[in-house]
């Protein structure tokens, strides 16, 4: 029985390396066993997809399906030339997820690559974990400093530090806390995607931070100190004679930290916004007038 491994991947003859493994890793997922119990069409996909991608993944092997794929009846010129020669050691059979047979395999398989020595015993294999993703929700001053969190994935609770000025969603990778892995396999991979709620005072644009800071019509007019509010705490500011509404002031390595660099931040940039007051009283609208006639005869 000849098998069309690029058809079993879902792939044609041109398909890179990267694509096989890619493919492969999501079929293993949809087909594997422990996902399909009692499916006996998934188990045979399974051991299909094992067998497609232990032979496309390697260039060798790839190089003479390729070639002779097609006339993989004609053993004996296979053989010509000591090209095809039976390799009967453990160490260059194909790694599968679960145990299987040797008539499970396609003639093909067995015709390149050598049987099992007649053997109809079964052996275990070892199969990478399945890769798990999470996602994780931050404030604003959460993201802007490292600090240390504890959740919990597929029942077992994780604590991970998460490191200041991290990005809305960017994406981390915890080595080993996936699926387990079968017979021994390696675990599989946590990936955690990061999402930063919106902060009703900071609007972050990569490093740096922006802000508007309400100015009274008095300090805007004659000057004076204000205090204003960072993601980092109080800092107190000096404001210039006679600004005016709109302007805009950069506070130097005010902003966000630099992802795993703390020591540097980006920038804070205010934009003033002048209050006109409101309810006066009678002498404050008789000292306005007199500010405004004033203007007049200049």
């Amino acid at each position: 029985m000849f098998i069309d491994y690029y058809k079993v991947l879902g792939l044609d003859k041109k398909a890179a390396q990267k694509d096989i493994k890619s493919a492969y890793r999501k079929l293993a997922r949809k087909y594997h066993p422990d996902l399909n119990p009692n499916n006996k069409d998934a188990k045979r996909n399974f051991q299909e997809i094992n067998e497609a991608n232990e032979v496309l993944s390697d260039p060798a092997k790839r190089k003479k399906y390729d070639q002779y794929g097609k006339d993989w009846q004609h053993a004996d010129e296979f053989k010509k030339g000591g090209q095809y020669q039976e390799q009967s050691s453990a160490s260059r059979r194909p790694d599968y997820s679960t145990t299987q047979n040797e008539g499970e395999f396609s003639d093909f398989f067995e015709s390149l690559f050598g049987g099992f020595g007649g053997s109809r015993s079964t052996r275990q294999v070892k199969y990478r974990g399945e890769d798990y993703n999470a996602e994780l929700k931050l404030d604003l001053k959460e993201a802007y400093e490292t600090h240390k969190q504890t959740f919990t994935v597929n029942g077992e609770k994780i604590r991970i530090t998460i490191p200041a000025g991290i990005e809305n969603g960017q994406t981390i990778k915890i080595s080993g806390h996936g699926g387990s892995g079968i017979n021994g396999g390696p675990n599989g991979d946590l990936y955690i995607k990061f999402f930063i709620d919106n902060d009703p005072r900071f609007k972050r644009a990569g490093n740096d931070l922006f802000t508007s800071v309400d100015l009274d019509i008095y300090t805007a007019i004659l000057g004076g100190e204000i205090i204003i509010d960072t993601l980092d705490g109080k800092v107190k500011l000096k404001v210039k004679p006679e600004t005016q509404n709109g302007s805009k002031v950069k506070l130097k390595d005010k902003g966000f930290p630099v992802y795993k660099n703390k020591e540097m931040h980006g920038d804070l940039y205010l934009t003033y916004s002048i209050k006109i007051p409101t309810n006066l009283t009678e002498k404050q609208k008789e000292l306005f007038s007199e500010l405004s006639n004033i203007n007049l005869k200049k």
